[in-house]
């Protein structure tokens, strides 16, 4: 495997992880993962890379080894992590920017908000969320409100293996090599020889506040990179893409500059097929 350097970073009074690998003088390529994963996602992608480049992948706050919050988490807090991240790798040139499912709808955010900080835009398995009604917001309201008042926990896992199995069970196209290392970097051993996911569970929190189409759409018109949209030809029962299918041209309309790429894989294209995905990734950034 490509090794990597650890680093820990101050953001918005946040001890930041940050996972970098390759040479420094190479270009510099941010990657930002999902929900409940960390950095150590896109291993398996660099691993694929033909060319150099100066990969740079954070955990966000509250996954892998970066600082918890003392309450729930919010979506504008990402955006101003990664506001602040890139101030720091570049503060005064446009960067090249993947983001992968929670990370990929951060990142599109983001270079709708800020478009003359991004040079190109991969979005890997993460072009919005369902659609939601106001209506909706009494119910969430109050769940939160129950949710608030518990004790999250993860239920611990008797051993490596376990997790190793369920992430296969999962993504079947994932090599059970990789599964095995995917399963020590995304849990943390117990006294009791038991492991445990190496998150804050209050990230199973509901988020209290609805997701809005038409606001994300809005950021999307505003990106002025070329983007790529990397979607997995077997993801289509995730939750995380369910219900944006029938929508999906409606999407696609917002953006000035899109390609798009589909591979046989599910959502996790990054473990399954990192090949394919980083030839593909590669094309389209060095692509002139």
């Amino acid at each position: 495997m490509t090794p990597s350097r650890d680093q820990y970073l101050t953001l918005n009074q946040r001890r930041y992880h940050i996972r970098r690998w390759g040479p420094e003088q190479a270009p510099l390529l941010v990657l930002l993962h999902g929900w409940m994963d960390s950095s150590a996602t896109f291993q398996f992608l660099v691993d694929a890379f033909a060319h150099d480049w100066q990969v740079v992948a954070p955990d966000w706050r509250g996954f892998g080894d970066s600082q918890w919050n003392e309450g729930s988490y919010y979506f504008p807090d990402y955006l101003a992590d990664l506001d602040a991240l890139l101030k720091q790798l570049s503060p005064d040139a446009p960067v090249r920017l993947l983001g992968h499912s929670m990370g990929s709808m951060i990142a599109g955010i983001y270079a709708g908000i800020c478009p003359q900080r991004i040079a190109k835009l991969v979005l890997v398995e993460g072009f919005g969320l369902n659609a939601t009604r106001p209506a909706e917001a009494p119910g969430r309201y109050a769940r939160w409100l129950r949710e608030n008042s518990l004790e999250m926990g993860f239920e611990a896992l008797e051993d490596l293996q376990q997790v190793c199995a369920k992430l296969i069970s999962r993504n079947p196209l994932l090599k059970n090599e990789h599964a095995q290392w995917l399963a020590a970097e995304l849990t943390q051993p117990q006294a009791d020889g038991k492991v445990i996911y190496r998150a804050d569970p209050r990230h199973k929190m509901i988020n209290p506040v609805l997701y809005r189409l038409e606001e994300a759409m809005a950021c999307w018109q505003r990106i002025s990179a070329p983007v790529l949209w990397v979607m997995g030809e077997r993801a289509f029962d995730h939750p995380m893409v369910s219900g944006v299918m029938a929508t999906l041209d409606e999407r696609r309309a917002c953006f000035k500059q899109l390609s798009e790429v589909r591979i046989d894989a599910g959502h996790m294209i990054q473990w399954e097929r990192p090949v394919e995905l980083a030839a593909a990734v590669e094309n389209f950034l060095l692509d002139k």
